[in-house]
């Protein structure tokens, strides 16, 4: 998407948004495709998608490797669909160091939801992105939001404090712990449990749970308050269902509080400005390694960086001012 200005739609584009908007799957797969890709044909969608948006509820699970996060996710889908929620899930999954592709073992119970037409899942690779999220994630959450997901589950990869990001994405974050993990203060540094809306003590029926209880509640009365909000610990055992339904309970009526409290705007504006920030940083970079081996381009600065005619900042700046031209 590195074009000045955005062309008019294809009548596939076109198309394509009409049949997703009737609920049509493979439609809504077709799309998020295009915008993972991140093509012109990618921003002609999004140009469309965008006035469609804005109703859905996203969710966020996070928590360390092993804390049952997919086998919970599995069970917020059955219960949210018993509700009537049409219902959106993103799994992202590390991106293996050897082959470039994803690591996508854990996801092979939700399809079990397969054959449910209100539930569509989608694992994305994060590609090395810090932060536990693939780069286009927001677009995709954008195209199931348009396409008529009421619900959308982002589920992170679970590597601890770098996952900060799920909460500029999610309206309702859900930490989620387990105990008997040998390492319950290093499961609950202070900056992680700052993005939680909720706190789920997964394997509630393992040795620990009062201890980590304790722990996650001293640890909350050190955190910053959020607001009129008191963070409910709830406990689940998501292999038998256990604890679901309170834990639904309270993701909406966390999104009711959200609304009447009116930190769902200043939360939706933090969200697209760090969106649009991002954005920006992106379409830089793009211009700039598209014209490295112009004059004046990356490969000449580097030159003359190494032969001390420039320093790194200066070299930056005059790069800069190239591109933005």
């Amino acid at each position: 998407m590195s074009s000045s200005s955005i062309p008019q739609p294809t009548p596939a584009i076109l198309g394509l948004v009409e049949r997703g908007k009737g609920g049509d799957r493979r439609a809504l797969a077709r799309a998020i495709t295009i915008v993972e890709n991140r093509t012109t044909e990618a921003s002609m969608l999004l140009k469309q998608l965008y006035p469609l948006t804005g109703r859905a509820h996203i969710i966020g699970i996070t928590g360390a490797p092993g804390a049952g996060k997919s086998t919970l996710t599995n069970q917020l889908i059955k219960e949210f669909r018993k509700r009537n929620y049409s219902v959106g899930v993103i799994a992202i999954d590390p991106t293996s160091t050897l082959t470039g592709g994803a690591v996508l073992g854990d996801r092979i119970r939700m399809l079990e939801n397969y054959n449910d037409k209100e539930v569509f899942i989608r694992s994305m690779a994060t590609r090395g992105q810090l932060g536990g999220l693939a780069s286009a994630t927001s677009d995709v959450v954008r195209a199931m939001d348009a396409f008529g997901k009421e619900i959308i589950i982002l589920e992170t990869v679970g590597v601890g404090q770098d996952e900060v990001d799920i909460a500029k994405a999610a309206h309702t974050t859900i930490l989620v712990e387990v105990p008997g993990m040998g390492d319950d203060i290093q499961a609950i540094k202070a900056g992680v449990l700052e993005i939680a809306d909720l706190i789920v003590i997964n394997k509630a029926d393992r040795e620990g749970v009062e201890r980590l209880q304790l722990h996650l509640r001293a640890m909350m009365s050190l955190a910053p308050k959020k607001r009129n909000w008191e963070i409910p610990v709830l406990k689940t055992i998501a292999a038998e269902g256990s604890g679901i339904c309170e834990l639904v309970d309270q993701a909406e009526a966390h999104l009711a509080y959200l609304k009447t409290s009116g930190e769902y705007g200043k939360r939706e504006k933090l969200r697209l400005r760090d969106e649009m920030i991002a954005r920006i940083s992106e379409e830089i970079l793009t211009r700039l390694l598209k014209s490295e081996n112009a004059p004046g381009g990356l490969n000449e600065l580097l030159e003359r960086i190494e032969q001390h005619e420039l320093d790194l900042y200066e070299a930056a700046i005059k790069l800069l001012d190239g591109a933005l031209q």
